[in-house]
């Protein structure tokens, strides 16, 4: 992630809150557990955003974690609001993410956010005003690498244009490779692709089943193994609000398919 190195496999903080994204989690101690069973098995990216809960997730990350450890990289998201459980609505006005960004950094307990990332586009908003208020708050210091969310190949270009992208952060997983056009700009120009969502549906899903019954592992395994060998610099984060789950998902990165398997995954789409 531009000059950073972190492990290819991180943590998404967004299934620590509340049913629907909304509100603080049921089990908070475990929320609490997960986040730090994460870095003890040297998860060193660690994801997340305002709108999660809203502000829950960010609150449980410090309080879980900080001081953060040397290494591990804390992103964040703004440019989504929250009116309630499973309600999201884009506000990319540059006012909003300025104050959305100073709300990150005082839940996160830091003066300079890793990784601030414009969590999708507002199509009320042109992109480069919303791109453009990112880099103010990198030159101020408040930001020290920027990112995308849910964009599509010429929008990313448009950022590009503007300021330096250093991850992209969208849906891809083994029954959904719409991003197939973005994910190749990353990988040809070593720009992180951040996939959510590794699993999917449909096909897909059902043989990445059958190939973990095969292997004594379980599905979510497969289809982030497959991630990883798909680009190299595919950088999943699946999340979970579970330590027995974090174990499994962790495991995945010491899983290889073999070259028949990630044929048949290939098909399967």
């Amino acid at each position: 992630m531009g000059e950073l190195e972190v492990n290819r496999l991180g943590f998404g903080a967004m299934r620590i809150t509340g049913d629907g994204i909304w509100g603080p989690p049921d089990d908070r101690d475990e929320a609490l557990r997960v986040l730090r069973r994460a870095v003890e098995l040297d998860v060193q990216l660690i994801d997340t955003a305002d709108s999660y809960g809203p502000d829950v997730s960010e609150e449980l990350i410090a309080e879980a974690l900080h001081p953060y450890p040397e290494g591990v990289v804390i992103a964040t998201k703004g440019g989504l609001t929250r009116q309630g459980p499973g309600d999201w609505r884009r506000d990319g006005r540059p006012e909003h993410l300025r104050e959305a960004c100073e709300g990150s950094l005082r839940r996160l307990r830091v003066d300079r956010i890793d990784v601030y990332q414009l969590h999708a586009p507002d199509r009320e908003v042109p992109y480069e005003e919303s791109v453009g208020a990112l880099t103010e708050l990198k030159e101020e210091g408040k930001v020290a690498r920027i990112g995308l969310s849910n964009v599509n190949s010429e929008q990313l270009a448009t950022a590009r244009d503007i300021t330096e992208v250093v991850s992209v952060q969208n849906r891809f997983n083994l029954s959904d490779r719409s991003n197939e056009d973005v994910l190749d700009t990353c990988t040809d120009d070593g720009i992180a692709f951040l996939p959510y969502f590794p699993l999917g549906a449909g096909t897909p899903a059902e043989l990445a089943s059958e190939i973990a019954e095969d292997r004594g592992v379980n599905a979510h395994q497969v289809a982030i193994a497959w991630l990883l060998a798909r680009s190299p610099v595919m950088a999943p984060i699946p999340g979970t609000s579970s330590v027995h789950h974090l174990d499994e998902n962790v495991g995945a990165a010491e899983l290889e398919l073999t070259d028949e398997e990630l044929s048949r995954l290939a098909r399967a789409a």
